[in-house]
């Protein structure tokens, strides 16, 4: 499975959310830190959720590391999340 596809299952898995988008944009960091050959290193998140209804900006980015879990974690190189209740 796609490290994409993997936060992609996490994220639906813990938030079930209205609207979640997950885009692989490693081609665009080639040559910059962090990327590897092959992609799947840097990405960006577009999620809507109840969950995050009474959350402060911390609050849900920490939410969302969490139920992405450290092993999945280690593996990305750049997370951008736009995280909205």
């Amino acid at each position: 499975m796609l490290v994409e596809e993997e936060i992609h299952a996490a994220l639906e898995t813990a938030f079930t959310p209205r609207e979640l988008t997950v885009r692989d944009v490693s081609e665009s960091h080639r040559g910059h830190a962090g990327y590897q050959d092959g992609g799947q290193s840097h990405f960006d998140v577009v999620i809507v959720a109840e969950a995050f209804e009474n959350m402060s900006r911390l609050a849900r980015h920490r939410a969302v590391h969490e139920a992405l879990g450290p092993a999945l974690i280690s593996r990305i190189h750049a997370l951008a999340l736009d995280i909205k209740a």
